[in-house]
């Protein structure tokens, strides 16, 4: 019995990362808040394989699974956005941990960091009864939205993404990540039906690409193989287009 409920004890670790992380960042600890949202990463990851390894599965796991991923991959990380979009600047971009105070300076433009759980929420109930996401997906994965957030904190900090380091243009990004959570765009997955080349070119080759960068830039890279996601599955969807034209001529 034990045995059997370990995914759901998984995904309760992942549902307990994404919570301690909240609760970081509240306490003046963004960096460390980035963090919670990769072990969350890991356990989600795992009660995954497990449930396909131990061959369990029910209605039940299933909608925790997704109510940890929306605090872990939905709320924190709309958190990090508002942060981001109301910290004092003037003094590097974590200087204050005042958030009233950033917005008494006028960041309003902060809330718009809650249409990350917003657009977030509706992702995942659509996830859950589309039945056309079983090898690939439809929208940016939640889990992937939640990544680039992390790296785009820690790269921030750091001065690996220095240029973003604006309220407008994270209010861009805020923006349009949103939106590709529920944009109706297929997205590849690593869900593969063999390990052989054919068939599986671009999963590998993104691999190829997403290590180096991964290497090189640690977590910041994240935020990067992110983007790299995005537009290797945009030109996916193009070339898939494409066939589909060339046969109907």
């Amino acid at each position: 019995m034990l045995i059997r409920n370990l995914p759901n004890f998984l995904t309760l670790c992942n549902l307990l990362s994404g919570c301690l992380g909240i609760q970081l960042l509240f306490s003046g600890f963004p960096l460390s808040a980035s963090y919670c949202i990769l072990l969350s990463g890991v356990f989600d990851f795992f009660d995954g394989m497990v449930a396909r390894a131990l061959k369990v599965s029910s209605p039940i796991g299933k909608d925790l699974d997704s109510l940890a991923d929306m605090v872990s991959f939905g709320v924190l990380p709309g958190f990090l956005a508002f942060h981001l979009l109301s910290a004092n600047y003037d003094g590097g971009l974590f200087s204050g941990n005042d958030m009233e105070g950033g917005l008494v300076n006028g960041a309003y433009l902060a809330y718009l960091g809650f249409l990350v759980p917003f657009f977030s929420a509706i992702r995942l109930a659509i996830f859950n009864h589309d039945t056309r996401q079983t090898d690939s997906f439809i929208g940016l994965p939640t889990p992937a939205n939640a990544f680039f957030w992390c790296g785009l904190v820690v790269g921030l900090e750091n001065g690996t993404w220095w240029l973003l380091a604006h309220p407008a243009i994270i209010a861009l990004i805020t923006i349009l990540f949103s939106v590709l959570l529920v944009v109706p765009l297929e997205m590849f997955s690593f869900k593969m039906k063999s390990m052989g080349w054919k068939g599986n070119q671009l999963r590998y080759i993104f691999i190829l690409m997403a290590v180096p960068v991964l290497v090189v830039l640690k977590v910041p890279g994240f935020a990067a193989v992110v983007v790299m996601f995005i537009l290797f599955s945009v030109f996916q969807s193009w070339l898939n287009k494409r066939k589909f034209a060339d046969k109907e001529v």
